[in-house]
C-alpha cells in the first residue's frame, strides 16, 4: 500500500486537548532552533538502537500503517475513541481501524492476531473467545512505548534544556494513560503525519522502512552538516542496510532505488563501494516529521503534568 487512506472528520471528543503553553509557536519555530539537528540526529539514532531490544514486538509497528494501528489500539484501550464500543477486541479494533480510515477490517483483524500471537497483547479473559475477548496491552509492550516516549521526550530536552524524560520515565504509569489518548488523536488529524512527503512515504509502507530512514539520518556526516544539498552518510553498502534493518537486499535496493530516482539519495562514488549520500529535501522531510511528533508529545505530556491528577485508573491498567 503506497498511499495513505483519508481519515474522517471524527473524534471530535478529544480534538481540543492540548495546551498552548509550549517554548515554540510551530512546527517551523521548532525547526529553526539551533540545537534542532542535534534532536534529529538523536532521535534517529535512539529509535534505530532501540528496535534491537525487542524486535520481534517492533516489527509489529514497522509500517506507517501499523504504527498508527498500534497508536489507536493502547488510545482505545486507555479511553474509548468515539462511538467505538471500549475495550480493546478483534472487533473494536476492527471497527476502529475502519473509523480512522487507517486499514480495512480485515488488516486489522490480522494485526491484532499477530499482537496477541507474539505477546503484545493479552487476553483479559481466557475463557471467552470470538471478536469480542478483549485484551490488554502486555507489560512488556507497554514498556516499549514508554521507552518511545522517553526516547522523544529526551530529544525534547536536548532543544531546551528541559527535564521532560525525568518527568515522565519516574511516573509512566500514571502519565501513560493521560497522554496515549491525546498523542493518538493528534497524530491521527495531523495531515503532515498522515500523509508525509513522498521521499519519507517511499520508505514508511514498508516493513522495516522507519528504521532505514533512522540509519541513513543517524549517519549523516556531522561535519557536512549542514550542506547546501547533500550530506553525506557511514553507510557504504545496500547489503549492510538490509541486513541492520531485517529487510531483504532486493527489497532495501529497490527502495533505494526509487528514492535515487526522485534525488533523494544517491552514492558518492562507484555504488556499493562508496559512501552513500541524502538530499537535503530527504533530511527536511524526515526533520518535518520528527518536529511534528515532538510538537504533539511536548503538548501532550504539559497538559497531562499540568492537570495535575494521578489517574488511579492508569495505573491499575498499566499493571
Amino acid at each position: 500500500m503506497g498511499q495513505m487512506i483519508e481519515f474522517p472528520e471524527a473524534f471530535p471528543a478529544l480534538a481540543g486537548e492540548g495546551t498552548n503553553d509550549l517554548p515554540w509557536d510551530s512546527v517551523s519555530d521548532m525547526i529553526s532552533r539551533v540545537a534542532f539537528p542535534s534532536a534529529v540526529f538523536f532521535l534517529a539514532s535512539a529509535m534505530f538502537e532501540a528496535h534491537k531490544q525487542s524486535p520481534r514486538a517492533a516489527a509489529l509497528f514497522a509500517t506507517q500503517q501499523r504504527w498508527l494501528l498500534s497508536h489507536a489500539a493502547v488510545a482505545h484501550f486507555f479511553r474509548p475513541i468515539g462511538d467505538v464500543e471500549p475495550g480493546l477486541s478483534r472487533r473494536s479494533l476492527g471497527l476502529l481501524a475502519t473509523f480512522l480510515g487507517l486499514a480495512s477490517r480485515n488488516t486489522a483483524y490480522t494485526f491484532f492476531d499477530e499482537s496477541m500471537k507474539y505477546g503484545v497483547i493479552q487476553a483479559i479473559d481466557s475463557q471467552v473467545a470470538g471478536h469480542r475477548r478483549e485484551a490488554k496491552p502486555s507489560l512488556d509492550s507497554l514498556s516499549l512505548l514508554a521507552l518511545w516516549y522517553n526516547l522523544h521526550f529526551q530529544a525534547l530536552d536536548l532543544l531546551d534544556g528541559g527535564q521532560r524524560h525525568v518527568q515522565f520515565s519516574t511516573q509512566w504509569e500514571s502519565l501513560l494513560p493521560l497522554i496515549q489518548p491525546v498523542v493518538a488523536n493528534a497524530l491521527f488529524f495531523t495531515p503532515e503525519v498522515r500523509t508525509p512527503g513522498p521521499l519519507y512515504r517511499i520508505f514508511s509502507w514498508i516493513d522495516s522502512g522507519g528504521w532505514v530512514m533512522d540509519r541513513l539520518i543517524a549517519g549523516v556526516d556531522r561535519q557536512s552538516f549542514p550542506g547546501p544539498e547533500r550530506y553525506l552518510t557511514d553507510v557504504n553498502s545496500i547489503a549492510y542496510l538490509a541486513r541492520a534493518t531485517g529487510l531483504s537486499s532486493a527489497h532495501t535496493s529497490r527502495k533505494i532505488s526509487e528514492a535515487q530516482a526522485i534525488g533523494g539519495l544517491g552514492w558518492a562514488g562507484r555504488p556499493g563501494h562508496s559512501p552513500m549520500w541524502i538530499s537535503r529535501g530527504f533530511y527536511d522531510e524526515y526533520a518535518a516529521f520528527q518536529a511534528q511528533k515532538l510538537l504533539i508529545l511536548d503538548g501532550a505530556l504539559a497538559n497531562a503534568l499540568g492537570s495535575g491528577s494521578t489517574v488511579s485508573r492508569g495505573a491499575h491498567n498499566c499493571e
